[in-house]
């Protein structure tokens, strides 16, 4: 799962604290030269350079919200990791209908899911949802997350090396296909592509993890959520990659979605990444099919072990390979940052 990052205000005390402590006056190489840098001056250097690679250049990323179901949605919006709301945390989405977020110029760390089967009760007017409920009682989510199960697209900015880190999971269940797709200028081979879970489960989901209304799977519960034990939830005697590994129910959400999280140490085919610099934004689509009815699936993906690795499309219209990366994302961002930011440097 993307890798949170820490507010940038957050580190500036162990910054200086680090630089001052370790601030002595430096012999270099002759004897006879010495050479002294203040505490504040080192600290503005290093300072100016954290900024930049954090901030020079990179524009706001927009997330692109698009519903292509047979039904209206209602996207939820967390942010996490100390990182800033974005100007709306939950919406509706009719049919169709796409919807344009902006993420802050800076590291930022959150999920978005879609909710489905909402109402207010029409005494109280509580507005609450069957699948992916975030328990506001109102349509914004105003910093309550999803309540499993729900197909979750979660993502870091502005990342380690000056990278997006972006998944899909299915830990916490599913209730709906998404596709998360960037928009980049950069390499989209290897790691730098579209992920998602473009399956729909609902019709196919094992009968001791369905979740039904008026007798119709609308969602999938993980197993750790429907047996609690650790050995499903990655906790405990199992809480590390070398004890938990995939199981006979998460191998369900595996084959049939080959690309997204189905556990919680499902890192090696589940975690993708794109150069910040050159990815100002993603596409997110619910239902990403002309296939969008809840009964339709892929029974051969969810039953049949997958003898290469693939990306299944709803309705097979449409197959993406991911094999092993022919090219890599672009340069590491940091580099260019240093470069731009060393004039700044020398004033300093």
């Amino acid at each position: 799962m993307p890798i949170t990052s820490p507010s940038p205000l957050s580190l500036l005390p162990l910054l200086f604290l680090s630089f001052v402590s370790g601030n002595k006056t430096k012999t270099l190489a002759s004897p006879a030269l010495h050479h002294s840098v203040s505490p504040v001056s080192k600290f503005l250097k290093l300072l100016s350079l954290y900024c930049c690679s954090c901030f020079l250049g990179v524009a706001s990323t927009t997330f692109t919200v698009t519903n292509n179901c047979a039904y209206t949605v209602w996207p939820g919006i967390l942010a996490s990791g100390g990182s800033s709301p974005l100007s709306s945390t939950g919406f509706a989405l009719s049919p169709g209908e796409s919807h344009s977020l902006e993420a802050p110029s800076s590291p930022w760390s959150g999920r978005l899911w879609a909710r489905t089967l909402c109402s207010a009760d029409p005494s109280s007017g509580h507005f609450s949802c069957a699948t992916g409920d975030c328990g506001s009682g109102t349509v914004e989510c105003s910093g309550s997350g999803a309540a499993p199960p729900a197909t979750l697209a979660e993502f870091t900015l502005c990342g380690a090396g000056g990278l997006d880190f972006f998944d899909v999971s299915l830990v916490d269940g599913y209730n709906l296909p998404i596709l998360v797709a960037p928009q980049t200028s950069g390499s989209t081979a290897g790691k730098c592509g579209p992920t998602g879970c473009l399956v729909d489960l609902n019709g196919l989901c094992p009968s001791d993890l369905k979740v039904t209304v008026n007798g119709e799977g609308v969602a999938c519960r993980s197993a750790c959520e429907a047996f609690g034990s650790p050995r499903y939830c990655c906790s405990g005697d199992f809480g590390s990659p070398s004890t938990c590994g995939p199981t006979s129910y998460s191998q369900f959400f595996k084959n049939a979605c080959p690309r997204a999280y189905s556990y919680a140490y499902d890192d090696a085919t589940s975690t993708f990444t794109c150069a910040t610099a050159t990815t100002p934004g993603y596409i997110i689509t619910f239902c990403p099919s002309t296939t969008s009815l809840k009964s339709a699936g892929n029974p051969a993906a969810a039953g049949v072990p997958l003898i290469n690795d693939t990306m299944l499309f709803m309705g097979g219209a449409k197959v993406v390979s991911h094999a092993a990366p022919t090219a890599t994302c672009p340069p590491s961002f940091s580099l260019l940052v240093l470069v731009l930011c060393w004039p700044l440097l020398r004033l300093i």
